[in-house]
């Protein structure tokens, strides 16, 4: 277990991105709240998670309580939730690291970049919370297909970014802990960076009938976060 062990909620924790992640955080030692507003989903959510891992550190509560609960607060969400789901819960989230794995998918075409007005989903939502919530990106490139696989090593880096340095590496610890390779991507504003690679990953899993393709940082070492 991580001597940093940290209670982690993940809004939008009953989908396959969030138990996903959820489950490999927890497999580490640290406390997860899966964060929903359906009571049901989330503790069935929540007991198979801690069946998986053969532990007892995953919970499930609503999201407010959660977040309110939690250290660090990652938002796992559809894009088109995201804005009223921020919003919903901006009081809670202050004074809190919110850990933003939006991407700006636009249904149908998901496999095509359709960036919003304002650049990164992500930059918006720092803009709206106001600097009494340190936001990072990441986790944005990272296919859901394997996560619950605890034992599959994931061929795939994680870009961390935030305007505060010390949440940055917050994130790039939770990457470590989730069995993947983060690497500081600076600035928040490039976020739009991964918001962008995640079309783009789309559309190559189509092409090549693949279903996780990710994305390697080369030149780096090997233990580089």
């Amino acid at each position: 277990m991580s001597a940093d062990r940290k209670t982690i909620c993940i809004v939008g924790g009953t989908g396959a991105e969030g138990s996903g992640l959820g489950a490999r955080w927890a497999a580490h030692g640290h406390r997860v709240i899966i964060g929903s507003r359906d009571a049901g989903k989330a503790q069935s959510t929540a007991e198979a998670l801690n069946a998986l891992t053969g532990k007892s550190n995953v919970e499930a509560m609503e999201s407010g309580a959660g977040v309110k609960e939690a250290d660090v607060v990652v938002l796992t969400v559809p894009f088109a939730a995201q804005k009223s789901t921020v919003e919903g819960l901006k009081d809670v989230l202050a004074g809190k690291i919110l850990i933003d794995v939006t991407v700006p998918l636009v249904p149908p075409k998901v496999s095509m970049v359709q960036l919003p007005e304002s650049g990164s989903c992500v930059v918006a939502m720092q803009k709206l919370l106001g600097e009494q919530t340190k936001v990072v990106s990441a986790f944005q490139n990272v296919s859901a297909h394997k996560l619950k696989d605890l034992a599959y090593e994931i061929d795939c880096d994680v870009l961390v970014a935030s305007d505060d340095a010390e949440a940055r590496q917050v994130g790039l610890a939770l990457a470590r802990d989730a069995g993947l390779r983060g690497v500081d991507a600076g600035s928040l504003a490039n976020s739009v960076v991964a918001e962008s690679l995640t079309s783009a990953l789309i559309w190559i899993n189509r092409k090549y009938k693949v279903p996780d393709a990710g994305i390697r940082i080369t030149g780096l070492p090997a233990t580089a976060s």
